[in-house]
């Protein structure tokens, strides 16, 4: 007999969810929270242009405006969801949203180029504090089974088709002032922390002692990895700085693993691996975040330098993306309650494969509504098909001590996924025209060798979402997934 599937257990009283008054309010709450993250992510790359000409940012120290915040982000997601399970939730995730929004109002305002960069490290933290403090509150707001995907599914809307909201929104301020971009969540920020104590119960307090040998540990590796992989983008696989922090990262992370091995209360508990189908979660929300940020720069540049858009056209071009994830993630829900977790996974992802192959066919004669507009749509709905039963899967079962450290761990996957693809997916495509892949070439510069980075980009993310297929068919199990029926 196989065993019962992931979704259908219930670990014990410890996992049922904590009784709200307003529990939509709650949720929304959540959701701004991630809009925030995901849309500060997505509008400094808009941004650029105008920080570089009023700051005096050189075009190789432009890419730290970036990635400041990124290696922050990257590095303390792991620590930031433990410290949500052991100091209370609603302090952790208001702390970090008090750091996120001052920052924010930090780097609009910010003088010279030392404090914005000093205030987009300040960002990530906050970051790191909120964004999986907010997904464990989640996890122990709404019960699983149908209220539980309901909310995910709508997280995961925010999640994916917020990256295209933001490029909108940032493209259309930036005609005003690279300012008003960085500026956009100061008032999201203000409005969260008014209504979070109001309406967002605490989470009890864990007793017990703190893991600093895995906190410093997995900062540290986390922090080495994501810059090993920033170096990559910048100089390549070879360049003696990225060999050295890539070894360190491999280092303290095996230091790490050991560490929480033998720790009573681990920052990371690894028995959240035990399970075959949360394991393969972890792994397949790596390769979306690796598929979708290639998506993301790549199309970005052949808009802007191929066929010649604005910022504020660009950011458009992607709205079939942003409408049909949409679209495909409000019905995720219920065709997971009806077919299971495997054939949504399977089907989003083969999806997803005929998108990034679509792209990979590029050519510069390829038009929007030719050759960009159907893939766009095919990604979109792989993406909403995907990424809320993922979501579902690692966070099914988890007890209510350990929603933390599991949201944590998903979203340290996804960002290190990004880093990574990002990464191997310039390099494989030989850095487009040349170009850093912060610095978008002129237009009518190298657009034969763009084109073919992108195809070769393409192919590569392909192949990536290929593997998630492939763990789709061989560790998700078949069957209606609904714990409620099935709960102890």
């Amino acid at each position: 007999m196989s065993e019962p599937s992931l979704l259908s257990q219930n670990t014990g009283t410890e996992d049922t969810a904590t009784p709200v008054r307003h529990p939509g309010v709650t949720l929304a709450v959540i959701i701004s929270c991630q809009l925030m993250i995901v849309v500060a992510t997505t509008v400094v790359n808009i941004a650029l242009p105008g920080i570089r000409e009023d700051l005096g940012f050189s075009p190789t120290d432009l890419s730290w405006v970036v990635n400041a915040y990124m290696l922050t982000f990257g590095g303390l997601l792991l620590l930031g969801g433990r410290c949500g399970d052991l100091l209370g939730r609603r302090a952790v995730f208001l702390t970090g949203i008090a750091i996120f929004t001052a920052c924010s109002l930090l780097a609009a305002l910010a003088p010279t180029a030392p404090v914005l960069l000093a205030a987009l490290v300040g960002q990530g933290l906050g970051a790191a504090l909120a964004e999986p403090t907010s997904l464990a509150m989640l996890a122990t707001t709404f019960a699983e089974g149908p209220q539980r995907n309901r909310a995910l599914g709508a997280f995961s809307t925010v999640a994916g088709a917020g990256t295209a909201v933001g490029m909108i929104l940032g493209g259309l301020l930036s005609l005003a002032s690279w300012r008003w971009t960085l500026f956009l969540n100061v008032p999201i920020g203000i409005a969260v922390l008014l209504v979070t104590p109001r309406f967002v119960a605490e989470s009890e307090r864990r007793p017990g002692r703190f893991d600093l040998a895995g906190a410093l540990t997995s900062t540290a590796g986390m922090a080495a990895l994501v810059n090993a992989f920033i170096q990559a983008q910048s100089h390549g696989w070879t360049d003696r700085a990225t060999l050295l922090s890539g070894g360190a990262a491999v280092l303290l992370l095996a230091i790490f693993v050991v560490v929480e091995l033998r720790a009573e209360q681990p920052v990371v508990p690894l028995r959240l691996l035990a399970r075959r189908e949360r394991a393969a979660a972890y792994a397949d929300t790596l390769l979306v975040g690796a598929t979708v940020s290639g998506l993301f720069f790549f199309l970005t540049q052949f808009l802007q330098t191929v066929l010649g858009y604005s910022g504020l056209r660009a950011g458009s071009a992607f709205l079939p993306l942003a409408v049909l994830m949409v679209v495909s993630a409000v019905a995720a829900p219920r065709l997971l309650a009806r077919l299971g977790a495997r054939p949504l996974l399977v089907a989003g992802a083969a999806v997803l494969g005929a998108g990034t192959f679509w792209f990979s066919r590029i050519t510069e004669q390829t038009g929007y509504a030719s050759g960009l507009a159907v893939p766009l749509v095919l990604v979109g709905l792989g993406l909403g098909l995907t990424i809320m039963p993922l979501n579902s899967i690692i966070l099914a079962g988890v007890s209510r001590g350990e929603a933390g450290a599991a949201s944590g761990l998903q979203q340290a996957m996804l960002r290190v996924g990004a880093s990574l693809g990002l990464a191997l997916l310039v390099t494989a495509g030989g850095g487009g025209s040349g170009a850093h892949p912060h610095r978008v070439p002129p237009p009518g510069a190298g657009h034969r060798a763009l084109v073919h980075s992108i195809e070769t980009g393409f192919t590569v993310a392909t192949g990536f979402v290929l593997c998630a297929l492939v763990l789709g068919l061989l560790a998700f199990r078949n069957g209606p997934t609904s714990p409620a029926r099935n709960a102890n």
